[in-house]
């Protein structure tokens, strides 16, 4: 982050982080550390991860909560300095769940923050809230974003892309993994659907750049500086990571056909059809001058490539899904 790295007594106040144990929470956990924060409250209900979260960063707090459900985990709120919320469903099979995980949950996190007069919210919402897709993931993220925008208490809306980075259990990082297994690696179609990858680290300078000042309020679109086609950015991640699998096309009915052949035997699969969906969409999102506006560092897709697959520690890190 550019700027002082200078954060006063009142900024070091507890922070909450509601589901996170996932991608955005592990990489933002370990920058509030370097930041000097010590008192960091992680709420998730995968157990698994929060295991990973308690070996890499021992001093952070971590609680099992199930957040659509009320429970004990609340009493963390009395005194925050601040909240980011992460939770959400972002694969599965049936609606019902991410309308438990993302619009159930939320109402009641937003329950605990005005009860307890916590200041300030960070709430991560998503891009593909201005795309085409119609999906459970999209029109549930819609409610819960609907929601946190009509309430009274102070926040922002930072709205991601498709992010990557250390402990990326999804997306790039389940693909690397994926990519070494096997010796063919199966691309949808022709392979050029534009991509606007957001590195996770950059995305974390933001959410603190927002707790630090707490003068952010509306919605952000925080979308990669860089463009790329989903198959160059395949060929990328191959390059890094040394990998000799072929890359092969293969026509897109085909391969919608086997992730729902896959969807039968898996009930959490790593890629869905519907994902799939969203993926050739063909969307392009608004890119703002973030690093900028919250004055932090915009890192080349390259680099940023290279910091996730080769950081001496947290690269080994693989989250389950």
């Amino acid at each position: 982050m550019l700027g002082s790295d200078l954060v006063s007594e009142q900024q070091m106040g507890r922070i909450i982080l509601p589901g996170g144990a996932g991608l955005v929470g592990q990489n933002l956990v370990a920058r509030l550390r370097s930041r000097g924060y010590s008192d960091v409250v992680v709420l998730d209900k995968h157990r698994t991860n929060l295991k990973v979260l308690e070996k890499v960063q021992p001093w952070v707090v971590t609680e099992y909560a199930d957040l659509a459900e009320r429970g004990a985990w609340e009493r963390h709120f009395e005194g925050a300095a601040g909240v980011v919320m992460l939770q959400a469903q972002i694969g599965g099979l049936y609606l019902s769940e991410f309308v438990r995980n993302n619009v159930g949950s939320t109402r009641i996190v937003l329950d605990a923050i005005q009860r307890n007069s916590v200041p300030y919210l960070v709430h991560v919402s998503s891009s593909v809230l201005e795309s085409s897709a119609n999906d459970f993931y999209t029109n549930t993220k819609r409610e819960q974003e609907r929601i946190v925008l009509e309430s009274s208490i102070p926040h922002v809306v930072l709205r991601p892309t498709l992010m990557f980075g250390w402990f990326d259990r999804k997306h790039l990082g389940w693909l690397s993994r994926f990519m070494r297994k096997v010796p063919v690696f199966p691309i949808p179609g022709n392979g050029r659907y534009m991509r606007q990858p957001l590195y996770v680290g950059d995305f974390c300078d933001v959410i603190i750049s927002c707790l630090e000042r707490r003068t952010f309020t509306g919605v952000f679109n925080i979308s990669g500086h860089e463009e790329i086609d989903y198959i160059e950015m395949i060929r990328e991640v191959r390059r890094v990571i040394a990998a000799r699998t072929a890359i092969v096309r293969i026509p897109y009915f085909l391969f919608y056909f086997l992730l729902w052949f896959w969807a039968r035997f898996d009930k959490s699969p790593p890629f869905t059809t519907q994902q799939l969906k969203a993926l050739v969409a063909r969307d392009e999102f608004e890119v703002i001058d973030w690093p900028t506006i919250f004055e932090v560092r915009c890192t080349p897709f390259r680099d940023a490539i290279h910091e996730t697959f080769h950081h001496p520690q947290y690269s080994a890190i693989t989250l389950e899904f």
